[in-house]
């Protein structure tokens, strides 16, 4: 087993009693990974790696070995900033083990300022075979060093919420925080809000829909800010001070604590506002205006003049048009008069907020939550069938687990049939802004009964803590548990595969939905050694033909070049995964290679895979079609795929049937079986991971309303 760290940065702050302090206009931080070597002069550090440039709150991973230290450098744009810091990777675990396997921490820099990061500890299985002395000969290169030995997990872009062009993340605050909208407190230890990652400004995630104020970071000169101006007659800048704070006071901007012990921080002379200096040039022209108020008034008179012109076009439509009403006035509750014409934005009334004033009410099992709207693709639930719970279940083994949560092998005590449990937990849910994320792969799932190539749930349901999943248990195992065995599948099973796996991915972009995480890892094998194409969690919806998204996300081997590129994409992403997933079938290695997964990147957006001579010419032709680097071009896309010579032999209607009888069938001894699956989860306890207890009892638990679902299928397998 090779170790790892998982570490990313997600915030710099510099001593606000220094002069300088101001001057620092957007921090990023460069990332030296060093190793070292002994020399007649003695140990000297030597870097051999890429130098990093990770953004905020992003992370990347570093191997741990003896002598090797991460230097660490923040600078900013103007290049007077240059604080550095370095770490020995092997002390760094050290310290993550002991706090079973998460640090976060603040770095102290010289000469100046602090970094907060965090680091998570990891094993992998090692990604490299040992080789003789001497050159290794080209197939032993191909099916050694490039061999498909580790499972490779998926990376996604950190979910960004642009209002009023402010750049909105989730942010798990390490101190009591105010939010710069209400200017109530954040409250709780590690609490979560959101954060601009242009301006800091810091907020509830309740507040999102009361935001007002541009963002100064990205749009202070822009026409669209002027128009913003002109609209709402409000441009009313601050009258800042240098202030002596007697006590301890929050910025009420970034939201924390003005530190120090003479010259904290800045007083608005009118409204007493008070902010870092840091913070000044990022406050918006809004002296005397309370946000919230504000939104709330604009959001009525808005509703108002929805009921008007409803009533207008009534009358419109009975006696002819009619005369326009003026502009309505509010008065702020500072005593300022504002104009608000009748075009006024309104507060976005469908943004999901969380309340995070304080424990929710946990007396009501969450078992029977608050029911509501069935979202698309859900069954509707049948009054007479029974809700299910954890205490119905016994957990025999875990097949699985990631830091979303785990897999277990789960019996239904009632019927004792078996089923695959996966259990997310909710704080790491939270912390990941992944709520939609999970909702998604609940209403997937729910609509993969219709395909018998998609994994089938047949019910969800939740507790306090985490979200549950009750899928069919397919026991034959995933492809990359296979692949490693035989190196790689003949020219008969991989077809046989990729035909099926074809029915399952074209079944989803039937019903508008991108997949983005098709890989060996995520296609398993029931008893029979049909396929099921499994994990919805990367999956886009509402993806008609002419629509596009742009977020990066994917398993990283498998990403195509558009979305590596920064374009928006469609359905072609996966079809150029499909392609590396047969590459790796027919020839037992990935078609892409790199050191680390800059050089990996930079691979799948120029070079052209190797292709064995024993490989057939049909095999390499659909290759070839597959890799395209051109969206529109690329197989699957343009032209019929099913049609293609490489499935000559496929008899498409029979396999859609499942009448095709499967070329390999795994060995299973009893419906229990675990054998397929890796050891080092089978030997684990199967055991629910506790989750952070503060961050549970502050959850709003009606985020995740909806999310309790029952199939009508569920009734003939347990007999309710």
């Amino acid at each position: 087993m090779s170790p790892f760290l998982r570490i990313g940065f997600s915030n710099f702050e510099i001593d606000p009693g220094l002069a300088y302090h101001e001057e620092v206009l957007n921090p990023y931080c460069a990332v030296y990974m060093k190793e070292a070597i002994d020399t007649e002069k003695g140990q000297v550090y030597k870097q051999k790696k890429p130098t990093m440039y990770p953004p905020w709150s992003t992370t990347f991973d570093a191997h741990i070995h003896r002598g090797r230290i991460m230097h660490v450098m923040v600078k900013d744009r103007t290049a007077e900033l240059k604080s550095e810091a370095t770490v020995a990777l092997d002390s760094l675990a050290t310290r993550c083990k002991k706090e079973n396997g998460k640090l976060e921490i603040w770095l102290e820099l010289k000469p100046q300022g602090r970094l907060l990061m965090e680091a998570r500890y990891y094993l992998e299985k090692s990604d490299a075979v040992g080789q003789t002395d001497g050159e290794p000969d080209t197939e032993r290169e191909r099916e050694g060093l490039f061999a498909l030995h580790q499972r490779r997990g998926a990376i996604k872009q950190a979910k960004v919420h642009v209002v009023k062009c402010h750049e909105f993340s989730a942010t798990f605050f390490p101190q009591p925080t105010f939010c710069s909208v209400c200017k109530e407190f954040v409250w709780g230890l590690n609490k979560q809000g959101y954060q601009c990652r242009q301006c800091n400004a810091a907020i509830h995630k309740k507040c999102i829909d009361k935001v007002i104020a541009k963002c100064t970071g990205s749009a202070i000169n822009s026409k669209e800010t002027m128009i913003h101006k002109e609209r709402f007659k409000i441009d009313m800048p601050h009258r800042f001070k240098v202030y002596n704070y007697k006590s301890p006071t929050f910025c009420e901007h970034c939201g924390t604590l003005l530190w120090g012990l003479a010259k904290q921080g800045l007083k608005c002379e009118e409204c007493s506002m008070n902010v870092h200096h840091k913070c000044q040039k990022k406050v918006a022209n809004l002296c005397g205006v309370n946000q919230k108020l504000m939104a709330e008034a604009l959001a009525i008179i808005e509703s108002k003049q929805q009921a008007r012109c409803s009533r207008d076009s009534d009358i419109i439509s009975r006696e002819g048009p009619v005369g326009v009403g003026q502009s309505g006035v509010v008065r702020a509750p500072s005593g300022i008069i504002m104009g608000l014409p009748a075009t006024a934005t309104p507060a976005n009334k469908e943004m999901q907020g969380v309340s995070w004033e304080g424990p929710s009410d946990t007396s009501r099992p969450l078992t029977e939550e608050l029911e509501g709207e069935e979202p698309l693709y859900a069954v509707p639930r049948k009054d007479h069938q029974s809700k299910f719970t954890v205490d119905d279940f016994v957990l025999h083994k875990m097949l699985g687990k990631g830091s979303f949560g785990k897999v277990f092998l789960a019996e239904l005590k009632k019927s004792g049939q078996f089923f695959a449990v996966k259990a997310l937990k909710k704080d790491v849910v939270l912390m990941d802004d992944d709520v939609e994320c999970t909702m998604v792969e609940r209403r997937v799932l729910s609509l993969a009964w219709e395909n018998p190539f998609l994994t089938h749930l047949y019910c969800t349901f939740q507790t306090k803590e985490n979200l549950f999943f009750v899928m069919e248990y397919l026991n034959g195992g995933d492809l990359m548990f296979h692949i490693q065995s035989c190196h790689k599948f003949d020219l008969h099973r991989s077809i046989f595969y990729a035909a099926e796996i074809i029915c399952g991915l074209q079944f989803l972009h039937s019903k508008g939905i991108i997949y983005r995480d098709l890989k060996l890892d995520n296609v398993l094998l029931d008893s029979e050694g049909h396929i099921k194409i499994a994990d919805f969690g990367m999956c886009k919806e509402n993806m008609q033909e002419d629509s596009r998204t742009s977020t990066f996300c994917g398993t990283p081997d498998y990403i195509a070049p558009e979305i590596l590129l920064g374009q928006k994409y469609s359905t072609s992403v996966d079809w150029w995964s499909f392609g590396v997933l047969l590459y790796e079938m027919l020839i037992g290695q990935s078609p892409f290679h790199g050191r680390d997964e800059e050089e990996l990147f930079q691979s799948i957006r120029t070079d052209d895979p190797v292709y064995p001579r024993w490989l057939t010419r049909d095999a390499k032709d659909i290759l070839i079609k597959l890799f395209v680097r051109e969206p529109e071009e690329r197989l699957g896309v343009k032209g019929n795929i099913r049609q293609h010579s490489f499935f000559s032999s496929t008899d498409w209607k029979a396999l859609e049937q499942r009448q095709v009888a499967p070329p390999f069938k795994p060995t299973l001894t009893s419906p229990s079986d675990c054998s397929n699956f890796d050891k080092e989860f089978i030997n684990e306890k199967p055991r629910l991971s506790c989750a952070d207890r503060t961050l549970i009892n502050s959850v709003d638990q009606t985020m995740f309303k909806n999310f309790s679902f029952v199939n009508p299928g569920m009734a003939h397998v347990t007999g309710r």
